[in-house]
């Protein structure tokens, strides 16, 4: 009995030394040490790696309770099987597994634990190991030769107190891709070695330049540098660059693009927020040309997030079953006797600071391709809109716009054709209208289409004519039921004789091809009169109603109109 308790007592000392060696290796690594104490279920780890994961402490009990709070929750039945195992087992004296731990902000991180297991009289007493990331990014570049994004991180950490004066130069390669694609990997490395000896030959002393990810690189002046100055210094790496270019015979044409941020514009100097206001400010260089530089302005940055946030709320709109989405009628009306023959549907969006122009939305539902479920949306409503009309004005049609993301990425003649089957819609009481800068885009893809829709009845109008690309083969070619005359050519016509004689021999020819004309925009009892005289066939405008959402629609055109006759 005095023997055991004189080798648990050795035991307890033991653990206590690792401890202590733990403390003292601390700070020169930045891996994580530990000693997992399976006798008295304790647990030690190197203390900075509270700075890095969710742990509830560096010196704890309670080891499997505990440690279930750090792992990633599908991994934590690998691990417990794993140390089940080392207890249960006489003679396993190691362990090493990969797995996932949390982080400070709950997000998985990929870890490599090895530990060596000290076992008295055959029973596992403690382990003592080593926690790595696996997936943490270099500190330092081989190929570039330069100090990598962790070592950037890294000496930030010295500027917690005050922001000095200075800049942040963000540059990127552009199209690099392509280099590597049809140069080779070896010919991209070789292409940034040499912009990163370019950057070097082009930065003073007192200036810092690391390789942060991919093609891009960052150079940091810290000695109140100005924007003129990381202007400057843009300038020179980009003429160094095309005598690179040049000196290479153009075997490959590579400029570089550059974000400026200036320190006095940070409002929260961290690593987090210098990464994404540098990346924002890149992005914006590459989006006005590339090979050009761009210095951050807070109200350009404040118009991204907004729509940034935009693009997030109309996500979980789509997601939410169209929440936020609603549609309004725009009355179209025969020019002949002023009688309602239909109406435009027209796609809105509000959030809960209110209603968001369209001109904002729609432009990021075609870019994420929302458009393609939110386009589907609004057929629907529109034909079920449509029938319900058809109960009193049995000719009723509506107008229903598709994007050229439609026509091009989508199987919108089925769509269509599957709405009208369920919503009970003839195909003759839908038009499809298409703007004429979308044909343009969409050409091929829109012949296509127009030529299977015209097969099953579907009318098509061809919208915002005469707002400058008038290619008018698209008339005889595609044969457009109707040309919808686009309100600035209206107000054109109105106000000037040469316009209004342009409008009258457009809409002769368009009648001479047996086409019909609807004009948009008309406002005033003036403009009325005045373009009655050409004269369209069916008049749309603020004169005769704005959009509206149904019940109004209802109100207004069906049961006022009855009330007044």
């Amino acid at each position: 009995m005095e023997e055991k308790e004189q080798n648990m007592g050795q035991e307890l000392l033991t653990v206590d030394a690792i401890r202590q060696m733990i403390d003292l290796y601390n700070p020169c690594t930045d891996d994580y040490l530990f000693v997992l104490d399976f006798q008295k279920d304790a647990y030690y780890i190197s203390p900075h790696a509270l700075e890095r994961f969710r742990l509830p402490g560096y010196n704890f009990h309670g080891v499997m309770k505990n440690l279930a709070q750090v792992v990633y929750e599908k991994d934590r039945e690998t691990l417990m099987a794993d140390l089940d195992d080392i207890l249960s087992s006489g003679n396993r004296d190691s362990h090493n597994l990969i797995y996932r731990w949390l982080n400070t902000e709950g997000q998985p991180v990929w870890i490599n634990c090895r530990g060596r297991v000290t076992r008295v009289e055959g029973q596992a007493a403690y382990m003592v190991g080593c926690i790595n990331e696996i997936g943490r990014k270099q500190k330092a570049d081989n190929v570039s030769g330069l100090l990598g994004e962790s070592s950037l991180q890294l000496f930030l950490q010295n500027y917690t107190e005050a922001i000095p004066d200075g800049y942040f130069l963000r540059l990127g390669l552009d199209n690099f891709k392509s280099i590597n694609t049809k140069l080779g990997i070896e010919y991209g490395d070789m292409v940034l070695r040499r912009m990163a000896d370019i950057i070097e030959q082009c930065v003073h002393d007192g200036q810092h330049l690391y390789r942060i990810v991919a093609d891009e690189f960052m150079i940091i002046d810290f000695d109140g540098g100005t924007a003129e100055k990381a202007s400057e210094l843009y300038r020179s790496i980009r003429r160094a660059l095309d005598q690179f270019v040049e000196e290479n015979h153009y075997e490959a044409f590579v400029t570089v693009s550059g974000g400026i941020l200036l320190c006095r514009d940070i409002p929260k100097f961290s690593f987090s927020q210098i990464m994404k206001l540098s990346e924002f400010s890149l992005t914006q260089a590459k989006l006005l040309g590339r090979n050009r530089e761009y210095l951050f302005i807070q109200k350009d940055y404040d118009v991204f997030m907004k729509r940034k946030l935009l693009t997030q709320a109309l996500r979980q709109s789509v997601a939410d079953g169209f929440h936020g989405f609603e549609v309004y009628y725009q009355p179209i009306f025969f020019n002949s006797d002023g009688s309602l023959c239909g109406a435009e549907a027209l796609m809105r969006y509000h959030t809960a600071e209110g209603m968001v122009m369209p001109g904002e939305f729609i432009p990021i539902l075609e870019e994420t391709g929302l458009i393609i479920p939110a386009g589907r949306w609004i057929l629907y409503e529109a034909l079920r809109f449509a029938k319900r009309m058809q109960e009193t004005i049995p000719d009723f049609r509506v107008n229903v716009n598709i994007s050229y993301v439609q026509v091009m990425k989508s199987d919108i003649v089925d769509d269509i054709m599957r709405a009208l089957e369920e919503c009970d819609v003839e195909p003759k009481d839908l038009v499809i209208e298409l703007t004429e800068s979308g044909l343009i885009e969409s050409d091929v893809y829109f012949t296509r289409l127009w030529k299977q829709l015209k097969e099953k009845g579907v009318k098509l109008a061809l919208d915002d004519f005469g707002t400058g690309y008038s290619n008018f083969h698209y008339l005889n070619d595609l044969r457009p039921d109707i040309i919808k005359i686009d309100r600035s050519f209206t107000v054109r016509a109105i106000a000037n004789e040469y316009e209004y004689n342009l409008l009258s021999l457009l809409s002769g020819m368009v009648r001479n091809l047996e086409l019909k004309v609807c004009v948009e925009g008309v406002e005033t009892e003036e403009e009325k009169e005045k373009i009655a005289l050409l004269p369209p066939d069916f008049s749309q405008g603020y004169y005769y109603g704005r959009p509206c959402a149904q019940d109004a629609f209802e109100e207004q055109f069906i049961r006022g109109a009855g009330k007044q006759a």
